[in-house]
Protein backbone atom coordinates (compact mmCIF):
# COMPACT_ATOMS: atom_id res chain seq x y z
CA UNK A 1 0.00 0.00 0.00
CA UNK A 2 1.14 3.56 -0.97
CA UNK A 3 0.77 5.93 1.86
CA UNK A 4 1.62 9.98 2.12
CA UNK A 5 2.74 11.73 4.95
CA UNK A 6 2.87 15.78 5.31
CA UNK A 7 6.21 17.40 7.04
CA UNK A 8 6.21 21.42 7.46
CA UNK A 9 9.43 22.53 6.09
CA UNK A 10 11.50 25.74 6.84
CA UNK A 11 12.62 26.56 3.73
CA UNK A 12 12.07 29.01 1.02
CA UNK A 13 11.35 26.95 -2.32
CA UNK A 14 9.46 30.09 -4.10
CA UNK A 15 12.46 30.42 -6.92
CA UNK A 16 12.63 26.79 -7.40
CA UNK A 17 8.72 26.47 -7.61
CA UNK A 18 8.39 28.84 -9.87
CA UNK A 19 11.01 27.45 -11.70
CA UNK A 20 8.95 23.86 -11.88
CA UNK A 21 6.35 26.06 -13.12
CA UNK A 22 8.42 26.86 -16.03
CA UNK A 23 9.25 23.57 -16.75
CA UNK A 24 5.66 22.21 -16.56
CA UNK A 25 4.50 24.62 -19.34
CA UNK A 26 7.66 23.79 -21.08
CA UNK A 27 6.26 20.06 -21.16
CA UNK A 28 2.67 20.85 -22.19
CA UNK A 29 3.67 23.34 -24.96
CA UNK A 30 6.37 21.44 -26.43
CA UNK A 31 5.88 17.73 -25.08
CA UNK A 32 9.61 16.98 -24.42
CA UNK A 33 10.10 14.78 -21.62
CA UNK A 34 14.22 15.60 -21.58
CA UNK A 35 15.45 17.79 -18.85
CA UNK A 36 18.15 18.88 -21.70
CA UNK A 37 15.38 21.13 -23.38
CA UNK A 38 14.51 23.10 -19.98
CA UNK A 39 18.61 22.97 -18.75
CA UNK A 40 18.38 27.12 -19.04
CA UNK A 41 15.30 27.41 -16.68
CA UNK A 42 18.13 26.41 -13.87
CA UNK A 43 16.24 23.72 -12.24
CA UNK A 44 17.76 20.71 -11.40
CA UNK A 45 17.72 17.85 -14.08
CA UNK A 46 16.41 15.60 -11.43
CA UNK A 47 13.21 16.98 -10.63
CA UNK A 48 13.04 18.53 -13.86
CA UNK A 49 12.58 14.97 -15.62
CA UNK A 50 9.89 14.03 -12.85
CA UNK A 51 7.99 17.01 -13.90
CA UNK A 52 8.03 16.55 -17.21
CA UNK A 53 7.05 13.32 -16.81
CA UNK A 54 3.48 14.45 -15.27
CA UNK A 55 2.86 16.96 -17.62
CA UNK A 56 4.50 16.23 -20.99
CA UNK A 57 2.20 12.75 -21.29
CA UNK A 58 -0.66 14.18 -20.41
CA UNK A 59 -2.32 15.36 -23.25
CA UNK A 60 -5.28 16.44 -21.90
CA UNK A 61 -3.32 18.92 -19.47
CA UNK A 62 -3.84 22.48 -21.61
CA UNK A 63 -2.52 25.13 -18.39
CA UNK A 64 -0.28 24.89 -15.26
CA UNK A 65 -1.88 26.34 -12.10
CA UNK A 66 0.85 25.12 -9.54
CA UNK A 67 3.51 22.64 -9.02
CA UNK A 68 5.04 20.99 -6.70
CA UNK A 69 9.03 19.57 -6.67
CA UNK A 70 8.65 16.80 -6.90
CA UNK A 71 12.11 14.41 -6.28
CA UNK A 72 12.35 10.51 -7.32
CA UNK A 73 13.48 8.39 -4.57
CA UNK A 74 16.72 8.03 -6.31
CA UNK A 75 17.90 11.23 -5.52
CA UNK A 76 16.33 10.62 -1.70
CA UNK A 77 18.79 9.27 1.26
CA UNK A 78 16.95 7.54 4.31
CA UNK A 79 18.59 7.46 7.71
CA UNK A 80 16.56 5.06 9.56
CA UNK A 81 18.55 5.50 12.82
CA UNK A 82 18.06 9.02 13.36
CA UNK A 83 15.04 9.10 11.48
CA UNK A 84 16.21 11.70 8.93
CA UNK A 85 15.41 11.96 5.32
CA UNK A 86 18.31 13.75 2.97
CA UNK A 87 17.04 15.10 -0.15
CA UNK A 88 20.07 15.71 -2.30
CA UNK A 89 19.09 17.88 -4.54
CA UNK A 90 17.87 20.98 -3.17
CA UNK A 91 20.39 19.94 0.26
CA UNK A 92 17.20 19.92 2.25
CA UNK A 93 17.41 17.41 5.59
CA UNK A 94 14.43 16.71 7.06
CA UNK A 95 12.94 14.55 10.65
CA UNK A 96 10.19 12.49 10.23
CA UNK A 97 7.79 11.39 12.96
CA UNK A 98 5.34 9.00 11.25
CA UNK A 99 5.78 5.33 11.86
CA UNK A 100 8.95 3.43 10.64
CA UNK A 101 7.11 0.76 8.81
CA UNK A 102 7.72 1.57 5.26
CA UNK A 103 9.51 -0.58 2.98
CA UNK A 104 10.75 2.11 0.94
CA UNK A 105 10.62 6.57 -0.27
CA UNK A 106 8.93 6.24 -3.77
CA UNK A 107 8.82 9.99 -4.25
CA UNK A 108 8.45 13.12 -2.28
CA UNK A 109 7.09 16.69 -3.66
CA UNK A 110 7.73 19.50 -2.19
CA UNK A 111 5.24 22.81 -1.96
CA UNK A 112 5.20 26.38 -0.45
CA UNK A 113 5.20 24.86 3.53
CA UNK A 114 5.34 20.97 3.30
CA UNK A 115 6.64 18.07 2.30
CA UNK A 116 4.87 15.35 0.58
CA UNK A 117 6.95 12.12 1.40
CA UNK A 118 5.24 8.88 -0.52
CA UNK A 119 6.01 5.83 1.16
CA UNK A 120 5.33 1.66 0.32
CA UNK A 121 4.01 -0.15 3.65
CA UNK A 122 3.04 -3.66 4.28
CA UNK A 123 -0.46 -4.60 4.50
CA UNK A 124 -1.35 -7.64 6.61
CA UNK A 125 -2.94 -10.98 5.27
CA UNK A 126 -6.62 -10.07 6.08
CA UNK A 127 -7.95 -12.23 8.58
CA UNK A 128 -11.28 -13.95 8.51
CA UNK A 129 -12.95 -12.53 11.65
CA UNK A 130 -14.77 -14.37 13.88
CA UNK A 131 -18.01 -11.54 14.13
CA UNK A 132 -18.48 -7.79 13.03
CA UNK A 133 -18.42 -4.53 14.36
CA UNK A 134 -21.76 -2.37 12.93
CA UNK A 135 -20.71 1.22 12.38
CA UNK A 136 -23.13 3.78 12.16
CA UNK A 137 -22.14 6.82 10.34
CA UNK A 138 -23.96 10.16 11.18
CA UNK A 139 -24.39 14.10 10.34
CA UNK A 140 -25.42 15.02 13.61
CA UNK A 141 -25.25 14.13 17.03
CA UNK A 142 -21.64 11.43 17.53
CA UNK A 143 -20.45 11.21 14.21
CA UNK A 144 -19.73 7.49 14.16
CA UNK A 145 -21.50 4.59 16.35
CA UNK A 146 -20.14 1.10 16.71
CA UNK A 147 -21.53 -1.93 18.39
CA UNK A 148 -20.91 -5.65 18.88
CA UNK A 149 -23.18 -7.62 18.86
CA UNK A 150 -21.91 -11.11 20.60
CA UNK A 151 -21.17 -8.39 23.78
CA UNK A 152 -23.61 -5.89 23.10
CA UNK A 153 -21.13 -3.23 24.01
CA UNK A 154 -21.78 0.57 22.04
CA UNK A 155 -19.00 2.76 21.57
CA UNK A 156 -20.48 6.39 20.66
CA UNK A 157 -17.38 8.52 18.93
CA UNK A 158 -16.87 11.82 17.98
CA UNK A 159 -19.75 13.93 19.44
CA UNK A 160 -18.26 17.29 18.91
CA UNK A 161 -17.95 16.85 15.48
CA UNK A 162 -21.19 18.40 14.68
CA UNK A 163 -20.72 21.62 17.03
CA UNK A 164 -17.15 22.18 15.31
CA UNK A 165 -19.45 22.64 11.76
CA UNK A 166 -21.93 24.92 13.51
CA UNK A 167 -19.20 26.83 15.49
CA UNK A 168 -16.88 27.49 11.85
CA UNK A 169 -20.29 28.15 10.29
CA UNK A 170 -21.01 30.70 12.11
CA UNK A 171 -17.68 32.67 12.23
CA UNK A 172 -17.86 32.50 8.50
CA UNK A 173 -21.19 33.76 8.19
CA UNK A 174 -20.21 37.17 10.74
CA UNK A 175 -16.86 37.24 8.58
CA UNK A 176 -18.47 37.09 5.20
CA UNK A 177 -21.04 40.05 6.04
CA UNK A 178 -17.74 42.27 6.99
CA UNK A 179 -16.26 40.75 3.62
CA UNK A 180 -13.27 39.34 5.20
CA UNK A 181 -12.60 36.60 2.93
CA UNK A 182 -9.13 35.96 3.60
CA UNK A 183 -10.15 35.26 7.29
CA UNK A 184 -12.73 32.87 6.00
CA UNK A 185 -9.87 30.79 3.98
CA UNK A 186 -7.99 30.58 7.59
CA UNK A 187 -11.03 29.34 9.23
CA UNK A 188 -11.72 26.84 6.53
CA UNK A 189 -8.37 25.51 6.90
CA UNK A 190 -8.16 25.19 10.71
CA UNK A 191 -12.26 23.62 10.22
CA UNK A 192 -10.55 21.21 7.71
CA UNK A 193 -7.68 20.60 10.59
CA UNK A 194 -9.95 20.07 13.21
CA UNK A 195 -11.75 17.41 11.70
CA UNK A 196 -9.24 15.88 10.08
CA UNK A 197 -7.86 15.17 13.20
CA UNK A 198 -10.84 14.00 14.91
CA UNK A 199 -11.64 11.42 11.76
CA UNK A 200 -7.83 10.35 12.60
CA UNK A 201 -8.35 9.19 16.29
CA UNK A 202 -11.96 8.00 15.68
CA UNK A 203 -10.95 5.18 12.66
CA UNK A 204 -7.68 4.25 14.77
CA UNK A 205 -10.26 3.37 17.44
CA UNK A 206 -12.41 1.33 15.30
CA UNK A 207 -10.16 -0.72 13.26
CA UNK A 208 -8.29 -1.19 16.86
CA UNK A 209 -10.90 -2.52 18.66
CA UNK A 210 -12.02 -4.81 15.37
CA UNK A 211 -8.24 -5.84 15.25
CA UNK A 212 -8.14 -6.35 19.26
CA UNK A 213 -11.46 -8.35 19.00
CA UNK A 214 -10.96 -10.29 15.97
CA UNK A 215 -13.48 -8.63 14.49
CA UNK A 216 -14.40 -7.61 10.82
CA UNK A 217 -16.61 -4.33 10.02
CA UNK A 218 -19.47 -3.67 8.62
CA UNK A 219 -20.99 -0.25 7.22
CA UNK A 220 -23.75 1.00 5.44
CA UNK A 221 -22.80 1.48 1.79
CA UNK A 222 -23.55 5.38 1.48
CA UNK A 223 -22.35 6.06 -2.34
CA UNK A 224 -24.00 9.26 -3.29
CA UNK A 225 -26.07 9.32 -0.64
CA UNK A 226 -25.94 13.42 -0.71
CA UNK A 227 -27.60 13.47 -4.26
CA UNK A 228 -30.40 11.02 -3.06
CA UNK A 229 -31.28 11.30 0.41
CA UNK A 230 -34.32 14.14 0.65
CA UNK A 231 -34.08 16.06 3.33
CA UNK A 232 -34.69 19.55 5.24
CA UNK A 233 -33.13 22.93 4.47
CA UNK A 234 -31.86 23.17 8.29
CA UNK A 235 -30.69 19.80 7.51
CA UNK A 236 -28.35 20.22 4.72
CA UNK A 237 -25.91 22.34 5.80
CA UNK A 238 -24.83 19.18 8.23
CA UNK A 239 -25.35 16.61 5.21
CA UNK A 240 -22.76 18.75 2.87
CA UNK A 241 -20.29 19.28 5.36
CA UNK A 242 -20.32 16.00 6.56
CA UNK A 243 -16.69 14.51 6.13
CA UNK A 244 -17.99 10.58 6.49
CA UNK A 245 -15.80 10.24 2.92
CA UNK A 246 -12.41 11.52 4.80
CA UNK A 247 -13.74 8.91 7.48
CA UNK A 248 -14.45 5.92 5.30
CA UNK A 249 -11.28 6.39 3.66
CA UNK A 250 -9.22 6.46 7.00
CA UNK A 251 -10.83 2.94 8.14
CA UNK A 252 -10.40 1.16 4.75
CA UNK A 253 -6.49 2.33 4.81
CA UNK A 254 -6.37 1.57 8.39
CA UNK A 255 -7.85 -2.43 8.14
CA UNK A 256 -5.66 -3.06 5.37
CA UNK A 257 -2.49 -2.03 7.79
CA UNK A 258 -3.63 -4.31 10.59
CA UNK A 259 -5.77 -7.32 8.33
CA UNK A 260 -9.09 -6.31 9.46
CA UNK A 261 -11.79 -6.95 6.77
CA UNK A 262 -14.43 -4.41 5.97
CA UNK A 263 -17.91 -5.08 4.27
CA UNK A 264 -20.33 -2.89 2.77
CA UNK A 265 -24.35 -3.62 3.19
CA UNK A 266 -27.10 -1.67 1.71
CA UNK A 267 -28.42 1.16 4.46
CA UNK A 268 -32.06 0.52 3.51
CA UNK A 269 -34.15 0.28 6.78
CA UNK A 270 -31.03 -0.13 9.13
CA UNK A 271 -32.16 2.93 11.62
CA UNK A 272 -35.84 1.45 11.24
CA UNK A 273 -35.66 -2.37 11.70
CA UNK A 274 -35.46 -3.83 15.15
CA UNK A 275 -32.17 -5.22 16.00
CA UNK A 276 -33.76 -8.10 18.90
CA UNK A 277 -36.91 -9.16 16.23
CA UNK A 278 -36.30 -7.45 12.91
CA UNK A 279 -39.72 -5.86 12.98
CA UNK A 280 -39.99 -2.69 12.05
CA UNK A 281 -40.35 0.32 14.59
CA UNK A 282 -40.09 3.62 15.44
CA UNK A 283 -37.21 6.26 15.03
CA UNK A 284 -37.89 9.77 16.91
CA UNK A 285 -34.62 11.78 17.21
CA UNK A 286 -32.05 9.84 18.72
CA UNK A 287 -35.26 7.29 20.55
CA UNK A 288 -36.22 3.84 19.38
CA UNK A 289 -39.04 1.77 19.89
CA UNK A 290 -39.74 -1.05 18.27
CA UNK A 291 -43.55 -1.62 17.76
CA UNK A 292 -43.80 -5.30 17.82
CA UNK A 293 -41.88 -6.32 20.71
CA UNK A 294 -41.61 -3.39 22.69
CA UNK A 295 -37.90 -3.32 22.76
CA UNK A 296 -36.04 0.54 22.99
CA UNK A 297 -32.85 1.64 22.45
CA UNK A 298 -30.48 4.42 21.25
CA UNK A 299 -31.99 5.15 17.67
CA UNK A 300 -27.65 4.74 16.53
CA UNK A 301 -27.66 2.15 18.88
CA UNK A 302 -30.18 0.16 17.00
CA UNK A 303 -28.92 1.02 13.74
CA UNK A 304 -25.53 -0.41 14.63
CA UNK A 305 -26.19 -3.49 15.40
CA UNK A 306 -28.58 -4.23 12.39
CA UNK A 307 -25.40 -3.03 10.26
CA UNK A 308 -23.45 -5.52 11.83
CA UNK A 309 -25.83 -8.19 11.73
CA UNK A 310 -26.31 -8.11 8.26
CA UNK A 311 -24.81 -9.19 4.96
CA UNK A 312 -23.68 -7.89 1.68
CA UNK A 313 -26.94 -8.67 -0.27
CA UNK A 314 -29.20 -8.38 2.93
CA UNK A 315 -31.69 -5.32 2.75
CA UNK A 316 -34.00 -7.25 5.06
CA UNK A 317 -34.93 -8.24 8.55
CA UNK A 318 -34.60 -11.97 9.17
CA UNK A 319 -31.92 -12.10 11.54
CA UNK A 320 -31.59 -13.90 14.26
CA UNK A 321 -30.62 -10.63 16.60
CA UNK A 322 -28.86 -10.46 20.27
CA UNK A 323 -27.37 -8.37 23.20
CA UNK A 324 -25.54 -11.12 24.27
CA UNK A 325 -25.21 -11.90 28.16
CA UNK A 326 -24.97 -8.63 28.99
CA UNK A 327 -28.70 -7.74 28.68
CA UNK A 328 -28.16 -4.46 27.54
CA UNK A 329 -25.80 -2.51 25.73
CA UNK A 330 -23.17 -0.72 27.24
CA UNK A 331 -22.04 2.73 26.21
CA UNK A 332 -18.10 3.99 26.19
CA UNK A 333 -18.46 7.23 24.96
CA UNK A 334 -15.11 9.86 23.87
Amino acid sequence: MILTYKIKHDRDFSEELAKAKQVAEYGVKYRTRSSKDVKHIGLKSAISNQILNKYAKDKSAKKVNSVKLTIPNQSVKLNRNERKIRITPLKLDLRYYFPDNFEKINQIEIGEKYVYVSVTVPEREQIEPEDYLGVDLNTTGHIAVMSNPKTGKVWKLGKKAQHIHLKYKNDRRKLQVKGKYKKVKQVNDRESRIVRDLNQKISSRIVETAAANNCGIRMENLKGIRDSVKCKKSFKYSLHSWSFYQLQFMLEYKARLLGVKIEFVKPEYTSQNCSRCGYLGIRNGDSFKCLHCGHVDHADANAAFNIAMRTGDQCGADRDASYGSTGAPQVATV
